[in-house]
């Protein structure tokens, strides 16, 4: 094996690949494998993230994307393997580390207002038991304006449109003010409105010099909003910017015959026969 060759900056990996770790990486996964019961849903996954970067995990369904979220940030046991953040374990940067779970694993009825539930991204900085004063009530409610819904905070979350209440779980993630964010679909389900202000707030982190990582199930918008991109198959088959790793062939090895769909969906909306989903172009 070539080693020099796998070693050229920016050069997209791929299953033959060598793995390289770096300490000033947001994220640096190490032969990561993870199984339920006795079947493995990710194998031996190797990653450095680039900083500063609007990331894309692409694969299909049951390709182990949210897993490798999950996995990540500690919320599933690995059968093997380590992930650190700038060379260090989750529990000493918790911090410096926001996530946006997927829309339909949250109770939406709890009884709580907008505002609330963006004051909680708060609570790393000023304790759980402390009261949330005023001041951050105020940053809580400038992340709600980020996302389009400043005045909205505080109607209840159970009356807010499913577009609305995935920007309050990001606004949320913003009240953090971490370094990484994790999302994890937040483009799933929303209007175009929604659409382009989530667009919006992960150009403006990433000018900010954060780093965000999101599981994405639309390849037709991953050249138009991400910089790199992960595709993934239970194994990575193959990372890095998106001009150099998401091509067709590496598209088909991760896909399979499900490209084939893809490709005929992609043609028909270029015919006219489709209408695009919500215009991508704010």
């Amino acid at each position: 094996m070539d080693v020099q060759r796998h070693r050229r900056a920016g050069a997209p990996r791929s299953l033959d690949a060598l793995p390289e770790h770096s300490a000033s990486s947001p994220l640096s996964i190490h032969a990561l494998t993870v199984a339920y019961g006795r079947r493995p849903v990710l194998w031996n996954v190797d990653y450095d993230a680039p900083a500063g970067s609007l990331i894309a995990i692409v694969g299909p369904n049951g390709a182990g994307k949210s897993t490798l979220i999950r996995a990540a940030l500690g919320l599933l046991r690995p059968a093997s393997g380590k992930v650190e953040f700038w060379g260090r374990p989750y529990g000493e940067v918790r911090g410096r580390i926001g996530y946006v779970p997927q829309r339909e694993s949250v109770d939406w009825d709890f009884p709580v207002s907008a505002l609330d539930v963006v004051c909680m991204g708060r609570y790393g900085r000023i304790g759980w038991v402390r009261r949330v004063g005023r001041a951050h009530r105020e940053a809580a409610r400038a992340c709600l304006s980020r996302v389009g819904l400043g005045d909205l905070g505080d109607r209840q979350i159970s009356r807010l449109s499913g577009g609305q209440q995935q920007r309050v779980f990001i606004a949320r993630a913003l009240a953090q003010e971490a370094d990484l964010y994790f999302m994890d679909e937040p483009f799933a389900g929303v209007d175009a409105a929604t659409e382009r202000a989530i667009v919006d707030v992960l150009r403006a982190l990433r000018s900010e010099g954060r780093t965000v990582i999101c599981v994405h199930h639309d390849v037709q918008s991953v050249r138009e909003y991400f910089d790199a991109v992960i595709l993934l198959n239970m194994r990575i088959v193959a990372s890095g910017p998106v001009g150099e790793a998401f091509t067709r062939e590496n598209l088909q090895r991760t896909y399979g015959g499900r490209l084939t769909l893809l490709d005929a969906a992609g043609e028909a909306m270029a015919r006219g026969e489709v209408a695009p989903r919500g215009g991508h172009g704010a």
